[in-house]
């Protein structure tokens, strides 16, 4: 008797463990380690509008910010007209638990594409981090009480804000930019006290140009700035804070901001993230700009020593992509994927993946499965399914019907996204 109870007992328990394996929360940007890539298996592989849908959630605006998940909630950043606000959401049927925010009246710039409340918010299980721009940032606990907020300064750029802020340990870390107000801060998480703040180095300005046409030229040359966010990486026997600024790549030291080294010769314009994966870290250029890939773990100026390939030129990006088994998969924003070999920057393949309506443009980032499966969105709203493999292979097409910016999130064998109309959950029919 006492052993049969003994065997169940290590049952069920070996059978949670299991579970807990598979499944994990989504607590910021880009997933639990910031580089697009789910542990869990047995995710949906196909839905529509009327197949595999848990719930939809009417949401108030258009948005491009990615929602985030912990246990039962999901945090979703939203403007509503003036305000910006952090929605939080019952996962098991969608319903709204709770909206704070602040009012903000004062103008501030962005791109018509762009809405305000663009960043992803970030949790740690016991708080939730949103940055609302010039309006500040905002910390509140689970039940939507604010705890601190603030003051960071104008921020002023035509095309807005977008960089998500990132926690490790005691710290919270923002990319405040891109405009003439740019630096990269962290904030105490449980008080919003600065740590230490790393200024952005400024270009150096150029001569005036001659004529209008020389003036156009060098003002689309000049146009720079990051909405990059920051990674938290474990090189070897110590952490980095790995940044994609202007014209180079930064790794600081995530305690004191020192910094550990820097490769030149990353675009002016940056929009992807870090993307990182075995041993070497893959930075984009926007907007045509230069592209590379670096080893990580080195110090002081490492150009000429780590510095992998290095691309002059490379195509419209804003969304990141992957790296798996020697390769990092990427998108551009025609809505074109591609498999790159990770230590040359060589292409493997393209493939365009065709809408089911409108054109193929994208502005999402990937995100990779345990089963080796790339999940990639539109901005039509269709999800497209492919093997991360030197050979294409598309598993599926997964069409919402409804425009979106925000990029997949993949939490307890459940799919989350956002469309400009909707939060939708994806997920098998529960029994």
């Amino acid at each position: 008797m006492i052993r049969n109870i003994f065997v169940a007992a290590m049952f069920v328990m070996l059978h949670c463990c299991s579970m807990s394996a598979r499944a994990e929360n989504w607590p910021n940007w880009r997933g639990p380690e910031g580089i697009g890539i789910s542990h869990e298996k047995e995710v949906p592989l196909r839905w529509s509008t009327t197949v595999n849908i848990r719930w939809k959630v009417k949401l108030a605006e258009p948005g491009n910010s990615t929602p985030i998940v912990w246990g039962d909630r999901i945090f979703l950043t939203q403007p509503v007209e003036n305000r910006r606000t952090v929605m939080c959401f019952d996962r098991r049927d969608g319903s709204l638990l709770w909206q704070a925010g602040t009012q903000y009246d004062a103008k501030e710039p962005t791109h018509a594409t762009n809405p305000y409340c663009s960043a992803s918010p970030v949790t740690d299980g016991q708080r939730v981090i949103a940055w609302f721009g010039s309006a500040g940032v905002f910390c509140y606990d689970f039940e939507g009480k604010q705890l601190w907020k603030r003051e960071l300064g104008i921020q002023e750029h035509e095309w807005g804000y977008a960089a998500s802020p990132i926690l490790h340990g005691d710290l919270c870390f923002l990319n405040f930019g891109p405009g003439k107000n740019e630096f990269v801060i962290a904030l105490k998480k449980t008080t919003g006290e600065s740590a230490w703040t790393f200024d952005i180095p400024k270009a150096t300005p150029p001569a005036p140009a001659v004529d209008k046409e020389a003036a156009a030229k060098q003002r689309d040359e000049e146009l720079r700035g990051s909405w990059s966010t920051p990674l938290l990486i474990r090189a070897g026997m110590r952490d980095e804070l790995v940044l994609s600024l202007p014209e180079r790549v930064v790794s600081l030291e995530p305690k004191s901001g020192r910094t550990l080294w820097n490769c030149e010769g990353l675009g002016s314009l940056v929009y992807t993230s870090p993307m990182w994966g075995e041993g070497v870290l893959v930075t984009l250029g926007g907007y045509h700009r230069a592209s590379l890939a670096v080893r990580t773990g080195g110090s002081g100026d490492v150009t000429a020593t780590h510095r992998q390939w290095h691309q002059p030129a490379s195509k419209l990006r804003l969304g990141s992509g992957v790296i798996h088994e020697g390769h990092f998969y990427i998108n551009d924003m025609q809505g074109v994927a591609q498999c790159v070999e990770l230590a040359t920057g060589k292409t493997v393949w393209e493939q365009r993946l065709k809408a089911s309506q409108g054109d193929n443009a994208t502005w999402s980032s990937m995100v990779l499965t345990a089963e080796g499966r790339i999940y990639m969105l539109n901005q039509a709203g269709d999800t497209f399914v492919f093997v991360a493999s030197p050979k294409f292979e598309l598993l599926a097409t997964n069409p919402l019907a409804e425009p979106t910016n925000a990029s997949t999130v993949i939490s307890r064998g459940e799919i989350f996204i956002r469309t400009h109309n909707h939060l939708w959950c994806v997920g098998a029919p529960k029994p």
